[in-house]
């Protein structure tokens, strides 16, 4: 049993690094805007609404900041061992070198769990999107092909059939190679982040230019009041929640917490940055701090543009929970802007899937170096240098439970995903401080007791905050992770059994 404890020692991560095959392409900026392409989203074009209506009401910028400040205290954590460790799989790979095998597969498996999940329910958003995106133009796909079957209402066979092909697309361009994607990216993180500016400058000139939702005495009349009494609503699985007060904020910040795991998608690309120990720490903070003031900007303007019990699924407005800012937008009279929002997300959502769907397969290739999942995810394209067997099986189980699972579920267990790895990194660094203190670190947490005290505390309290659903089906997801461990894992672990390797490497 003691085996499940071994670390992989330092020195093989700077030998994985000289043999990595993977082209070194990406840059600081290249990386800054993989992190951006994959924060801004979900968070600000979904999130926004279910988080509004189902949890803290005008309150949700709070929600924002402190999901906000329980991110910074895990990217900097990140930053840290992406000075020391730069290598592809992310936090999976810092934790098989500090705290052991055992704790390395946990994190790697709820990784897989965040960004294929992440991959799943944002492609959903997407679907939404792009169907409104349509109508613009007076196309209207029928409702059996553009939802779940959940969700679908009427009788017979139902798919989100936009979710399905686009993530089978994304597929086609991710095996084509990371140039190729980075450079689409950075194309459409340009775009969608002049839209959200364009949404936050003409939402307070809304706001403010309209006297029936401001007026100099009393203020932004949505925003009363800001923080709303604790009540009880359905959710959207049809159960009494509370929602709002200083409860609502807090299951708030846990629901939208997946918004921001762009940051960590910027360390999986480590094996393929030009100056990693420099341009990943950089591009990690850079990233999050602009988005989260993206994000807190938005929610005032969406929560102050339209009232949040209007974002209610079964209200007067039924489809702006699937796409609020635009929803917003055509409420207040500005089609047009409704239009442009429109557009922008349905661009904009295509890179989060794109970074969330690369990133899950640079964890596979660290897992599969590593022997514990087959090796099979890890090889390489001849041509292309990308992992593209496993992308594909990742693309088509992607495309196949997005066009058939609602996005509830699916947005709820990637934040459980997000903050259990968050709050092992954070562990796995005071770890390192005192078991490597002499260790050169290029990038260090700053007061790093304290951080990482922060960093567990918040984390893990977000974690009891998500809905009962979110936990239960997690630690189902948990369980099976340690059956493959105890049933293949361990068994083939390169560290754990160097004997059946010896003449491979």
């Amino acid at each position: 049993m003691s085996k499940i404890w071994v670390k992989k020692p330092l020195s093989a991560y700077e030998a994985d690094m000289k043999k990595s095959e993977l082209k070194k392409v990406l840059g600081k900026w290249s990386l800054t805007a993989i992190g951006v392409g994959a924060i801004i989203g979900g968070g600000i074009f979904v999130l926004t609404g279910t988080g509004a209506y189902y949890h803290a009401g005008p309150a949700l910028a709070i929600s924002f900041i402190i999901a906000g400040i329980a991110c910074v205290f895990a990217a900097l954590c990140y930053a840290e061992f992406a000075s020391i460790i730069p290598v592809e799989g992310s936090a999976y790979a810092y934790a098989y070198g500090t705290v052991g095998e055992i704790f390395a597969w946990a994190m790697g498996w709820c990784l897989i769990l965040e960004y294929a999940m992440a991959s799943m329910a944002v492609s959903v958003s997407w679907s939404g999107y792009f169907n409104k995106f349509l109508k613009i133009f007076n196309i209207h796909l029928p409702a059996y092909l553009t939802s779940d079957p959940a969700s679908y209402t009427g009788d017979g066979f139902s798919m989100n059939l936009p979710a399905f092909i686009l993530v089978l697309l994304i597929t086609a361009l991710l095996v084509k190679g990371t140039k190729e994607a980075a450079g689409a990216n950075n194309l459409i993180v340009l775009m969608k982040t002049s839209a959200v500016i364009f949404v936050i400058i003409a939402g307070v000139y809304i706001i403010f230019s309209n006297t029936d939702l401001y007026n100099a005495v009393d203020g932004v009349k949505n925003w009363k009041p800001f923080i709303p009494d604790q009540v009880q609503i359905k959710n959207s699985e049809g159960d009494l929640v509370s929602a709002y007060g200083i409860k609502g904020i807090i299951s708030g910040a846990a629901a939208i917490f997946f918004a921001y795991i762009g940051f960590d998608a910027v360390s999986t690309q480590a094996g393929e940055a030009i100056n990693p120990k420099k341009d990943v720490p950089f591009a990690i903070i850079a990233s999050l701090l602009v988005c989260t003031a993206l994000y807190i900007c938005v929610s005032l303007v969406l929560t102050g543009m339209m009232h949040y019990t209007d974002f209610n699924p079964e209200g007067k407005y039924p489809d702006a929970i699937k796409a609020p800012v635009a929803y917003a937008f055509e409420i207040a009279g500005k089609h047009w802007a409704s239009n442009i929002v429109t557009i922008a997300a349905t661009v904009g959502l295509i890179s989060v899937v794109m970074v969330m769907m690369m990133g899950q397969s640079r964890i596979f290739i660290g897992m599969a170096k590593d022997g514990l999942i087959p090796k099979f995810f890890g090889d390489l394209h001849p041509k292309t240098k990308t992992p593209y067997k496993g992308i594909i099986l990742l693309g088509i189980v992607v495309a196949l439970i997005a066009a058939f699972t609602p996005i509830s579920t699916l947005a709820d267990m990637t934040s459980f995903g997000t903050l259990f790895a968050f709050t092992l990194v954070c562990i796995a660094v005071w770890v390192m401080r005192k078991k490597e203190p002499n260790l050169i670190r290029p990038f260090k947490v700053p007061a790093y007791k304290i951080v990482v005290a922060l960093g567990v505390f918040i984390n893990i309290y977000l974690i009891f905050n998500l809905s009962a659903h979110a936990l239960e089906l997690s630690a189902v997801w948990l369980f099976l992770g340690g059956l493959v461990y105890f049933l293949y894992g361990k068994s083939n672990s390169k560290l754990n059994n160097p004997e059946k390797y010896q003449n491979q490497d």
